[in-house]
């Protein structure tokens, strides 16, 4: 009966972390929130960017330093540069990627939230 209960127990914690809402962040990812006052105003949450998953697929060179400068808080990115093809919007432009036109893909993290393994653009109360 206890075997039952903790395979039952861990089937459900794992549907649970494996649904989208609860995902995590990994090693390097970074929280955009330089302007979370606008987000929260625009009901988006905050840009989880995942590092990580890019710079396994792409060398640095690709996006720094032409597109984007090597230091945390230095690049200026909003709604406008992307949907105009400069920032993200370079690869995110529906041919190298996709589109920036699904917010949630984006702008995933839910304030107040555990960091986790992050780094974040500004510091951020918890």
């Amino acid at each position: 009966m206890k075997f039952k209960f903790l395979i039952v127990l861990f089937l459900g914690l794992f549907t649970l972390l494996s649904m989208p809402e609860f995902s995590r962040a990994e090693y390097g990812d970074i929280i955009l929130n330089r302007k979370a006052e606008s987000m929260r105003k625009a009901g988006v949450n905050d840009v989880m960017f995942p590092h990580w998953f890019h710079r396994i697929r792409f060398k640095c060179k690709v996006c720094h330093e032409d597109i984007f400068i090597l230091k945390a808080g230095a690049n200026d990115i909003n709604m406008s540069l992307i949907m105009n093809g400069e920032k993200c919007g370079k690869c995110h432009n529906g041919i190298i990627a996709w589109e920036p036109l699904y917010c949630d893909r984006c702008h995933s993290w839910e304030p107040g939230w555990l960091p986790g393994p992050v780094q974040h653009s500004k510091k951020v109360s918890k």
